[in-house]
């Protein structure tokens, strides 16, 4: 371990000027995040490209800086001021809605009513959370558990996995988009695949395996619950999403926010909208998860044994815009603590069957909005971030 904090120490002066080694002690949270904070330059000639690449190819991670003590990001985590200015908490978590799913297979009006609270969730927020959802308790504690375990593993165990291809199913990296954002942001990720093909067991890490191979049954059965109340509630068939293969295409993500010396000056996660068709989350309770409604930023406030769930851009290009996509981000972690988070984003399996609007949510008053596309044109384009945030599903747009 000490190889690991002395290669960081050396490397992650980067941008900042040199200085002595620190250690960090526990933080409490910043209560104003826009503080001033001086930003030292190493030099005039800084050479972001090669300074982000040494970062990505030690294969520390943003836990490797934090573990090596430094009180100083490097300069390629700033944010610009445009960014900065409006990350600030939340107001009014409580009206993010919470939707109670006990009963929902009771045979009574309960089950209607459910539906029609999704159907406005959906369609307003594009976020709620969702309780007593079916999935055991001790399932998600023991797999968000052995994710926290993976990402606190000596470097020297969880480099055997880092990189930046998903062939092997598998990939350990700090941020995916770290080669051609403007800005990285302080998390690092472990995503591994789940459908339509599991990735291969020997690369899923031995401490998560059983875990996660557990945790993906659950989520694949609890999706296919949702996209059938979300079917019900656009008023057609309970399985016309799953006959679309929107269950097939799995992927599992795990952050890992370490506690960052400057929060007011970069993000946990960048704003943007999921791609897909609907994601599942799960958060401990550190919080941080921020959604964008009315011009404002809410708190995702967490609640013990809940999962959070967002529309997607295809969903709501699916649903002629019955459904809406919300951006969203995550602040960076300014507690002692690290936060830790799960996501299975959930596609369809067939990525070169043609999708848009359902033809029977099309009628002379309300012509489709969007146009077709294949799925591999559209992840190919969101991937390569060739278009920022909404301008994806406004790319397709007739």
């Amino acid at each position: 371990m000490a190889s690991t904090t002395v290669t960081a120490s050396v490397l992650f002066q980067i941008g900042t000027g040199r200085r002595h080694r620190h250690v960090m002690t526990p933080r409490a949270p910043v209560s104003h995040r826009l503080r001033s904070t001086t930003i030292m330059s190493s030099s005039e000639s800084y050479d972001r490209a090669n300074e982000v690449k040494r970062f990505d190819e030690s294969k520390v991670g943003v836990k490797g800086l934090v573990d090596s003590g430094i009180t100083t990001i490097p300069s390629f985590f700033v944010h610009p001021p445009e960014t900065l200015s409006d990350l600030k908490p939340g107001t009014r978590p409580e009206i993010i809605p919470v939707i109670d799913l006990s009963g929902v297979d009771s045979g009574s009006n309960r089950r209607s009513d459910i539906v029609d609270e999704i159907r406005r969730a959906a369609s307003t927020f594009g976020f709620f959370q969702i309780v007593n959802h079916g999935v055991p308790l001790e399932v998600l504690d023991r797999t968000m558990t052995s994710m926290k375990g993976f990402h606190e593993q000596p470097t020297e165990i969880k480099s055997r996995v880092y990189r930046r291809d998903i062939g092997t199913g598998v990939s350990y990296m700090s941020n995916v988009d770290l080669y051609h954002s403007k800005a990285a942001s302080w998390r690092d990720t472990i995503q591994i695949r789940l459908g339509p093909k599991l990735a291969d067991l020997d690369e899923i890490p031995e401490i998560c395996r059983n875990e996660v191979i557990e945790w993906d049954r659950e989520m694949k059965q609890l999706g296919e619950h949702l996209m059938g109340l979300l079917c019900e509630g656009l008023g057609v068939e309970n399985g016309r999403l799953k006959d679309m293969t929107c269950l097939e295409g799995r992927v599992m993500v795990a952050h890992y926010y370490p506690c960052c010396p400057q929060p007011d000056l970069t993000v946990g996660l960048a704003y943007h909208t999921d791609p897909g068709v609907l994601t599942v989350v799960q958060q401990d309770h550190v919080g941080g998860l921020q959604v964008k409604y009315g011009g404002g930023w809410l708190d995702v406030k967490p609640i013990p044994g809940a999962l959070v769930i967002n529309i997607g851009d295809m969903l709501q290009i699916i649903s002629n815009e019955e459904y809406k996509s919300a951006e969203h981000r995550v602040l960076a972690n300014a507690y002692h603590e690290p936060r830790v988070s799960m996501a299975v984003f959930l596609n369809p399996g067939n990525r070169e069957d043609v999708y848009g609007p359902l033809p029977e949510l099309i009628s002379p008053e309300k012509p489709a909005i969007y146009r077709q596309f294949t799925l591999t044109d559209f992840m190919t384009r969101f991937f390569k971030k060739e278009l920022d945030c909404k301008s994806l599903t406004n790319y397709y747009k007739i």
